[in-house]
């Protein structure tokens, strides 16, 4: 598993949609926001306490706003717009009868629409609706409107609630404005700032009260990856408070957005005091490859305190702003950190930003095991980016720190407060280019293997965390003198894990995944990669590095006694490999945005699976036959995770409706879709080979793919298409559809689907021809949609007299079936009797 918090695209970003601050209006007063005090806190405390202004309380009829997308009409009611901001209005509230539409441009989004409202467009009518804006709304509507009679009373009604929902945009505003702050010169002289917002820089944010879908939002900006999002905050009935994203998506001709700043090195000087306590010092480097910008933000833990920001040696602004319930930022337990420098950089201008902060971001979870990361992100940063780290660590003597990069030295220095030891100092430098750094302080043992020239690491505690649960079953000693549980008088003794005494285990394991993966993909991108215990049921990969679950190091008694299930404990037995996967698939290569992250976890687990196949078929086959069962498995009100949305909705999977459907389309379906792929690719191979004559390949083409994507990727992130782009470089002529090297028939159909479709065969006639058998049929596609094309394999069940001996299956080819009925001609081989589709289940279809 990869590090959520670093998903990087719009969802859940800075449009905030925050309807926690009127759910939690007591919590405010402690959500102040830190910041050096300047004309940008003042600014920032002023958009998220603008109220609205008497003066401007009008009547309004058949008012109109039109964004892209996007149509709001205000048929008859009052609105009021805000006070002045810098002299502009920013914001407007309306009572009366309105009604938006907004159109998704795709069949995805429209499916994702539907989920959530019922509807594949959103039409709506609404009774209220509070609007933010930084544009020339409140002119669009001048025409409509006509001055009220019942001001006073109005904005008396309104106004609390226009001031508690104005800080869910002030951060994003203040974006906007910040560019007409007093600026200081090259020299440092105080100058005009330009007069308005950038032409360019629209946004609209609407917060509206359904008449029948309740509270909901419609946002566009201008400046977002996907311009246009809808969607709820809404809980779970496990009382978990989810934010719904009903659409989201870029607008035709917008082009990728592109950053406008890239980090390119951290210096971190960091002393850590368990079991909580991080303090730190980081300098970053940061390069302006957009357009100028004053306005930086980034993310950083909740728990983190920052002291200080400065840009070159001199103190800067910089506000500390809590992130609001049931966005991203919030679950995964960080805040933003806005920094408005003195002066817009220009385009390849480097900067050096240092800052000074401090906070308990670990979690102590048992005696000398730790979970650094279980407060969200320990360092300021911008999302995931390739930079260098240079890492200095100074902790107590008795603890052992590993983080990514190199060690450098280790040393002692001044005597640790309280005790006359020396405090460790250890330095930890990036081999390369990487996209995140972490480190993880414990009381380990340790344990290591090596994989070829790549040692591998394990440390582990003599014990697990406080809330694991207990073992029932024969002691470790009992089973080391080799006695049968059964013989054991009950009851049977209550067994004590100890990762620690297994951690050899779990390093040779690890370096065998890393030995295999090597030989296929291209070498280990790192020198070393070491291994610590994570107290949970998650591990997390870092380059270099990986949080393994206490799980992962349970033996084979231990995991049976936990779990009385071959399939959980096959599936806790991949961990180490799906997270070595993780070292090429996710930190040598990363993806684009959330909705290139499916690739992440689905090649990493499908990897490891690969070395399971190998050595266990059968264990294989339980553990794909899960992951297919857990996409049809209703909760109590009939949902299926299958529904939850394609693999390319990313953190848009886990919603109110589907609180475990990231997990099942993320890892399951992914899982399957590199299954699906290979096999096609396998199939193809082999049947170019004998229709020309030549032999197949000694390595596979999926094999051969993946070494590809290492070689032109390797430091990159990548989108889904250029992913499917470098596999279909692979596809053998009897595998491409409509005779073309392309998947975008698997992008479409599989990639960006989410049937689970029935194959059936039917209408079956053998004709001999000479001394061949040419068979017919048709297949049938059940429970899909009318565009799914599939690539089905059709085997040959030959007589036992034919094949002499058993009956055999010989596949007779792959047929592209498309759409709800297909039919096919393929040639069978002598002694055929009948014909069978995807015998060896290489093919997602529903469970029977």
């Amino acid at each position: 598993m990869t590090k959520v918090f670093a998903a990087v695209g719009k969802f859940g970003l800075a449009c905030a949609l925050g309807w926690a601050l009127v759910w939690s209006r007591g919590a405010l007063a402690e959500e102040t926001p830190a910041t050096k005090s300047g004309p940008a806190e003042a600014l920032y405390l002023q958009l998220s306490d603008v109220g609205l202004d008497s003066s401007r309380v009008f009547r309004v009829r058949n008012g109109a706003v039109d964004r892209p997308a996007i149509h709001i009409t205000l048929e008859d009611g009052t609105i009021a717009f805000t006070k002045d901001v810098m002299g502009r209005i920013t914001g407007a509230f309306f009572e009366g009868d309105g009604e938006v539409l907004l159109t998704p441009p795709n069949e995805v989004e429209r499916r994702s629409m539907s989920l959530f409202t019922g509807m594949a467009i959103l039409e709506e009518r609404f009774s209220t609706a509070y609007f933010r804006f930084n544009d020339d709304t409140a002119a669009e509507l001048q025409p409509s409107l006509r001055m009220a009679d019942d001001a006073a009373e109005f904005v008396t009604r309104w106004d609390a609630i226009a001031r508690a929902w104005a800080q869910a945009d002030a951060m994003r505003l203040l974006r906007s404005f910040s560019e007409m702050l007093p600026a200081e010169g090259a020299a440092g002289a105080v100058v005009s700032a330009t007069s308005d917002i950038k032409r360019k820089d629209r946004m609209l944010h609407a917060r509206l009260q359904g008449n029948k879908l309740g509270s909901f939002d419609v946002l566009f900006d201008a400046e977002a990856a996907e311009q246009v999002e809808a969607g709820q905050l809404k809980a779970a009935e496990d009382g978990a408070n989810f934010y719904d994203v009903w659409t989201s998506f870029a607008l035709p001709g917008s082009g990728a957005a592109q950053a406008r700043i890239q980090t390119r090195d951290y210096v971190i000087d960091a002393r850590v005091t368990p079991p909580k306590q991080l303090d730190a010092k980081v300098t970053m480097r940061v390069e302006f490859t957009g357009e100028a910008t004053r306005f930086v933000e980034f993310e950083s833990s909740r728990y983190l305190k920052m002291q200080s920001v400065e840009q070159d040696g001199r103190a800067v602004e910089f506000i500390q702003n809590p992130a609001l319930e049931g966005t991203r930022l919030a679950r995964s337990g960080n805040d933003v950190v806005a920094v408005v420098l003195p002066r817009a950089p220009q385009r390849g201008e480097v900067i050096s930003l240092r800052f000074v902060y401090s906070g308990e971001v670990l979690a102590e979870a048992g005696k000398g095991l730790l979970y650094v990361g279980a407060r969200g992100t320990w360092y300021p940063n911008l999302g995931l980016a390739m930079a260098n780290f240079d890492m200095t660590f100074r902790y107590p003597p008795g603890w052992t720190l590993l983080a990514t990069g190199r060690p450098q030295a280790v040393a002692s220095s001044g005597a640790v407060e309280g005790s006359g030891e020396r405090e460790q100092v250890t330095r930890w430098i990036s081999e390369r280019p990487i996209p995140v750094a972490g480190f993880d302080l414990g009381k380990y043992v340790r344990a290591s293997a090596q994989a070829g020239g790549v040692t591998v690491e394990a440390y582990a505690t003599a014990g697990v965390e406080k809330d694991f649960p207990r073992l029932q079953g024969p002691a470790p000693e009992v089973l080391r003198h080799g006695l049968r549980p059964e013989v054991l008088p009950p009851p049977a003794m209550e067994m004590e894990p100890s990762p620690a005494r297994n951690a050899l285990a779990v390093a040779e394991v690890t370096a065998g995944a890393i030995d295999y993966y090597a030989q296929r993909f291209g070498p280990f991108p790192y020198s070393h990669l070491a291994l610590t215990q994570l107290p949970g049921r998650e591990s997390q990969g870092w380059p270099g590095l990986v949080f393994l679950s206490s799980y992962a190091f349970l033996n084979s008694e231990e995991e049976q006694a936990l779990h009385g299930s071959a399939v959980r404990e096959l599936l806790d037995r991949q961990i180490p490999a799906h997270e070595a996967a993780h070292q090429w698939w996710g930190d040598l290569v990363t993806w684009s945005t959330y909705r290139d992250q499916w690739f992440s976890e689905g090649l990493a687990n499908y990897c490891a699976l690969m070395i399971l196949q190998e050595k266990d078929p059968a264990g294989f086959k339980k553990i794909m036959e899960k992951y297919r069962l857990d996409l049809v498995e209703k909760d109590k009100n009939g949902n299926m995770p299958k529904d939850a949305g394609p693999v390319t909705l990313g953190s848009r999977l886990l919603s109110s409706h589907f609180p475990g459907g990231y997990e099942a389309i993320s890892y399951g379906r992914a899982t399957w879709l590199f299954h699906m792929l290979r096999s096609m690719m396998l199939d193809g191979e082999a049947e170019s080979g004998r229709k020309d004559g030549r032999a197949a390949a000694r390595e596979e083409p999926f094999v051969r793919a993946l070494r590809m994507l290492r070689e032109r990727y390797a430091g990159k992130a990548i989108s889904t298409e250029e992913l499917l782009d470098v596999f279909s470089g692979e596809l053998a002529p009897a595998v491409r559809y409509e005779g073309k090297a392309s998947l975008g028939w698997f992008l479409e159909s599989w990639v960006n689907g989410t049937a689970l479709p029935r194959l059936e065969l039917q209408s079956v006639k053998f004709s001999p021809q000479g001394n061949r058998m040419l068979v017919s049929g048709m297949i049938r596609q059940k429970d899909a949609g009318e565009n799914l094309v599939t690539s089905v394999p059709i085997y040959a069940v030959v007589s036992a007299s034919a094949s002499g001996g058993n009956k055999a299956l010989v596949r007779m080819g792959r047929v592209f079936a498309d759409g709800p009925e297909t039919s096919f001609h393929l040639w069978a081989p002598p002694g055929t009797h009948r014909v069978v589709l995807d015998p060896l289940e290489t093919v997602l279809t529903r469970p029977h």
